[in-house]
């Protein structure tokens, strides 16, 4: 223990309180998670978005610590999906004798040993000869992945039996919660060692070749071979989350390796928040309710997710992680309920903004997939009229009042936090004259 006599305040070192109580805390939520959310497909969500957070920290090695634009990342999520199947139909053949739980390591292996191979001209370059690197590799990779059917199993795909191999304490791996509990462990095990990279002598030092390469090439460190390595830890936590996705699904398609998937990686960790840790946790959390919530709720959903990036893209660059954050420091300093009607008017005149285009957007989807039954639609319970004069124009009204009454409340919002931030400035620089 250890006092500071300036301040007589005492901390206690080395044991961090807060810490040791978040990752409790997050290990409680995916222990309880099941039994709060007890249907078939909140197990199957659960699972996936266990499978989505680990692909989302392993690419946020890349791009927020390492700031390694990648279109390519799920070559190696994709290779270690193919390479966990492969090793799974062994076990069902019987020559593997190894547990299934331990599958989604050898899809780690794997997906490093492809990384070891590729990686090294991959992190020749950075910026944007990197990018250019990895999403020209990547469309090799997908091409193969319909060139060589023996290996990754053509247009249908590979499957196999998750219940099959020798089965410790009786666990079959069968129902769902117990696959649950399996991605549960990876994903509190792989965040640990994914966050304890960060306070590494190499997670330094990634982050010191993001913000200023020159000056590490000066004193005396390779960043190319800083990048490489980085590269492979990167890929061996995607090749986990490649396995467990193989004993999920049960089938591995060359989807797993495409572009499309490569962007969703992309798009998702910035949408959680690249610059903080926590941010793509957040976005493998959004990735799941997208994919398997709003694309069943509209087929519109890819233009939305789209909408939604562009506006994230221009007012809040940090992602929904960097929005926490600010909003706790205004907490911080007991500034945050003077915000709280702003943030209200805000959202109310956001959801009129939305409700008029999304009315007209489910309008044109009608128009263009659903002709043949007729130009009535449903949309949150009101009936619409696609080719009703009526419909557009009360849809047009509803979104332009909108954008009014949300660009006002956004003048005001924009005020009051201008002054809080001031405030918290000229607090911040008292404390510093007084210390």
């Amino acid at each position: 223990m250890s006092s500071n006599s300036s301040n007589n305040t005492y901390q206690f070192k080395p044991v961090n309180l807060g810490r040791w109580v978040i990752w409790s805390l997050f290990a409680l939520v995916i222990l309880v998670a099941p039994l709060m959310f007890t249907s078939s497909l909140s197990h199957t969500m659960l699972s996936q978005m266990g499978i989505a957070i680990i692909v989302c920290l392993s690419y946020n090695m890349l791009l927020g610590q390492g700031g390694m634009l990648s279109f390519g990342h799920a070559v190696y999520s994709g290779m270690g999906s193919f390479l966990a199947m492969h090793s799974l139909n062994l076990v069902s053949k019987g020559n593997l004798p190894i547990p299934v739980s331990l599958l989604p390591i050898i899809g780690g292996f794997a997906s490093m040993l492809v990384a070891i191979f590729l990686g090294w001209v991959t992190t020749k370059k950075a910026a944007t000869p990197f990018a250019m690197i990895t999403l020209g590799i990547g469309e090799l990779v997908w091409a193969m992945s319909l060139m060589f059917p023996e290996f990754f199993g053509g247009e249908g795909g590979i499957s196999g039996n998750r219940v099959t191999g020798p089965k410790p304490f009786g666990i079959t791996f069968g129902p769902q919660i117990q696959l649950y509990y399996l991605i549960g462990v990876y994903t509190f095990v792989c965040t640990g060692l994914m966050y304890a990279f960060t306070r590494t002598p190499l997670g330094r030092m990634l982050n010191a070749v993001r913000d200023n390469p020159e000056r590490v090439e000066f004193v005396g460190y390779d960043t190319q071979k800083v990048r490489y390595f980085a590269f492979i830890i990167a890929a061996f936590f995607a090749g986990i989350s490649g396995g467990l996705a193989a004993l999920n699904f049960e089938i591995v398609t060359s989807e797993v390796v495409s572009g499309y998937r490569s962007g969703a990686y992309l798009l998702f960790t910035f949408l959680g928040g690249a610059t903080f840790f926590f941010g793509p946790i957040i976005g493998g959390i959004l990735m799941v309710l997208a994919f398997v919530m709003l694309s069943e709720f509209t087929k519109a959903w890819l233009l939305y997710l789209g909408l939604i990036f562009l506006f994230m893209v221009m007012y809040a660059p940090g992602g929904i992680a960097s929005l926490i954050m600010m909003n706790l420091r205004v907490a911080a300093f007991g500034k945050l309920r003077q915000l709280w009607v702003s943030y209200i008017a805000l959202a109310v005149t956001g959801l009129i903004v939305l409700l008029g285009a999304a009315s007209m957007i489910e309008m044109v989807y009608h128009l263009q997939l659903n002709a043949a039954l007729g130009s009535e639609l449903k949309f949150l319970g009101m009936s619409l009229d696609a080719k009703g004069f009526n419909s557009w124009f009360g849809s047009g009204f509803v979104m332009l009042t909108g954008v009014g009454l949300f660009e006002l409340s956004r003048r005001q919002f924009a005020r009051e936090w201008g002054a809080i931030q001031e405030f918290i400035e000229k607090e911040l620089k008292r404390k510093e004259a007084s210390a």
